[in-house]
């Protein structure tokens, strides 16, 4: 049965990974899952409170970036604040749509709400572009995130 679950807990981690770039996974939960799991398998010996907690932060650090990411990027452009609105609301109704939604969402979002508060098309679109490099880079950080999560795992239970 230990075996099971420490392979329940590595496909955690790999299906967190995917989940990182597809939208139908919650990726960093799900890693957090798994090192979680595998954790309670070895019965916290390697693996202790701090360490989870440790990796706990950084997995809440990389949800929280994951959905402001969209909305930094259009900030960054000083987009106005219907625009900002606008790529986070595009973000979740986005997520519903698989991902095409995903990527369609937060641009369509910081578009329309830029073109409500009156800017050119031309304006409102280059809003839509930062806000989805934004979402771009912030996929980037969530696997970083996730990657640094994975390894901090890895070396407690090796030398924990």
């Amino acid at each position: 049965m230990e075996i099971a679950l420490y392979v329940l807990a590595a496909l955690l981690m790999i299906g967190g990974l995917a989940g990182n770039i597809l939208p139908a996974l919650p990726g960093i939960p799900m890693i957090f899952g798994g090192i979680w799991l595998a954790a309670a398998v070895d019965q916290y010996r390697h693996l202790g409170t701090w360490w989870l907690v440790v990796i706990g932060v950084l997995g809440a650090i990389g949800v929280a970036l994951d959905f402001a990411a969209a909305s930094l990027g259009a900030q960054r452009v000083g987009a106005s604040r219907r625009a900002i609105w606008g790529a986070g609301i595009g973000t979740v109704v986005g997520m519903f749509f698989g991902l095409a939604g995903l990527i369609a969402g937060p641009f369509l979002g910081a578009l329309l709400g830029e073109l409500t508060s009156g800017t050119s098309v031309l304006r409102s679109a280059h809003v839509g572009v930062a806000t989805w490099l934004g979402l771009l880079v912030g996929t980037f950080v969530k696997l970083v995130i996730s990657f640094v999560m994975i390894g901090l795992f890895a070396f407690a239970m090796l030398f924990g």
